[in-house]
């Protein structure tokens, strides 16, 4: 299986328990890795054939900055749904940060990993 990446990039969003946290956005970190058969893509030197990892970040941060989620469990399975079901991808690994959310910490957050069913 091959792997297209996208490392940290950074949205701003609703995102949080707490009342402070429903009325300013914080950033989400997203690191993403989808499945994708990159043969063809390099065979024919053609965008047509891969996956346009630029069409997933855009489609994302749309998304990512008009949502406005309490937990961020909930914003992981609604990215990783629209990946799977949006782009040419089989299975989907993806962390997503809330950085500076605990005091002391650079980041936490947490990672899952999903698949279409065959």
């Amino acid at each position: 299986m091959d792997i297209v990446y996208i490392r940290e990039l950074e949205v701003s969003t609703i995102i949080g328990i707490f009342d402070w946290e429903r009325e300013q956005k914080q950033v989400v970190s997203i690191n993403l890795e989808m499945s994708s058969d990159i043969r063809k893509a390099a065979e024919t030197d053609s965008i047509e054939h891969a996956l346009d990892y630029k069409a997933v970040a855009k489609r994302l941060i749309n998304f990512v900055e008009r949502s406005e989620f309490f937990l961020v469990e909930t914003l992981a399975e609604k990215i990783t749904e629209i990946v799977l079901t949006e782009f040419d991808v089989q299975w989907v690994r993806l962390q997503l940060g809330k950085p500076g959310a605990v005091t002391g910490s650079k980041d936490v957050g947490i990672v899952i990993e999903r698949g279409n069913r065959a």
